[in-house]
């Protein structure tokens, strides 16, 4: 359930997110959930991930009224929780201001726009860091940022799919992920480089910028594939393996991940299967051997688990050899794993709503406690209480 109080490891620092729809949220969230205090600067429309379904009950009526209900749908709750909302018009010198009277009290800021897009408002790093020379100014782009490596394409706008295709992704796996992978992964690594840049400020007393790039990180996910091509000067193809058996296996009520490519989790699969010889045949006896026949070994582990219940296979192979059923969301939300791990977490959305959930964090410590402290907000919810905060006046 949500709680009252901001805690974790993090709960000393402050950061302005100025991040809408996926990957900066994604990042941010992350930063909230480990305490700190994240506050959310949105435009007059609010965040474009607002208005994407589903959407509770009473969305309709709270979009138009400012004290009721929830202005949000559950994709952007997912990536907005443990933060507070100011609605501020950048393009309006009065709230430019106040954007910069709050970067003036903070560890971090942090944008996903175009590049260019803040130095033409008047908000570049180097203004905000003559305020502040203690800021942290982080940055997720598609293609980069010019301080930090001028790429052709930095002033191209970018999204999840053009992220993983261009990175070299999709022709490594065959197709695009369909989760949104380039946002989700560039988002994470903003918020370790958010964690490690802070770190220095505090040794140092000189804030820096820094940016990561979909692009870039996309690559990054790569780095078994550019190191073999470097080598080889071959792309390895989509389904082609290094390690057998390693993959998913149908079962009569869905599919299971299976992993044996070690000679002892292979002999140990062999032996469930009631096939013991063929940890010594020469086709399977070792992974070398079995990704050169690769099909025969896939063929004979999928016989067997073809004709099994993915319970029935973890019965005989769980805890011994790697594995895992590939769980609908419904039988995650069962899953006993979850549960011991308060990786979903209820709580009531406002309004005439009902109780929804979240994925819960899944950093886990024995001393910082995290919490879930904070609903997403409303558009603008925290106006006053966040200006009071900062000891802040807005211009008449």
């Amino acid at each position: 359930m949500k709680q009252a109080q901001r805690t974790g490891p993090l709960d000393d620092l402050t950061i302005i997110d100025c991040t809408m729809a996926f990957a900066g949220p994604f990042g941010t969230v992350l930063l909230a959930d480990l305490g700190a205090n994240v506050i959310k600067v949105e435009p007059p429309n609010g965040d474009n991930f607002r208005p994407v379904p589903p959407f509770p009950p009473d969305y309709e009526h709270a979009r138009n009224h400012a004290d009721a209900g929830v202005d949000y749908g559950m994709s952007f709750a997912g990536v907005n929780r443990n933060k507070r909302s100011i609605c501020l018009d950048l393009k309006k010198p009065e709230d430019k201001e106040i954007l910069l009277q709050l970067c003036e009290q903070a560890d971090a800021i942090v944008e996903n726009m175009r590049a260019g897009v803040m130095d033409d408002l008047g908000l570049s790093y180097e203004t905000i860091a003559e305020r502040n020379p203690a800021i942290v100014y982080g940055a997720v782009r598609g293609y980069g940022d010019p301080r930090t490596g001028d790429s052709p394409y930095s002033s191209w706008p970018c999204l999840d799919v053009a992220g993983q295709s261009a990175g070299g992704l999709v022709e490594a796996t065959g197709d695009l992920f369909p989760i949104a992978i380039a946002d989700i992964y560039p988002g994470t690594l903003m918020a370790l480089g958010m964690v490690s840049a802070i770190h220095r400020a505090q040794q140092t007393g000189e804030g820096e910028f820094f940016d990561v790039a979909m692009y870039d990180s996309m690559l990054t996910l790569l780095k078994p594939n550019v190191a073999a091509y470097s080598l080889t000067k071959q792309s390895r193809k989509p389904g082609k393996k290094i390690l057998v058996p390693f993959g998913l296996f149908p079962t009569v009520d869905g599919r299971i991940a299976i992993a044996a490519p070690v000679e002892r989790h292979w002999q140990l699969l062999c032996d469930a299967m009631g096939r013991p010889e063929l940890g010594k045949d020469d086709r399977t006896r070792n992974n070398f051997k079995r990704v050169e026949n690769q099909a025969f070994t896939e063929e004979v582990v999928a016989s067997w688990t073809s004709t099994r219940t993915k319970q029935e296979i973890l019965d005989l192979i769980g805890g011994s050899v790697p594995c895992g059923p590939a769980n609908s969301m419904a039988e995650v939300f069962a899953d006993p794993h979850v549960a011991a791990r308060n990786m979903i977490q209820q709580y009531q959305l406002p309004g005439e709503n009902p109780e929804v959930a979240l994925s819960g964090n899944p950093i886990k410590f024995t001393k910082s406690q995290t919490s879930f402290y904070q609903a997403p907000p409303r558009l603008g919810e925290h106006n006053e209480e966040i200006l009071a905060e900062f000891g802040i006046t807005p211009a008449k």
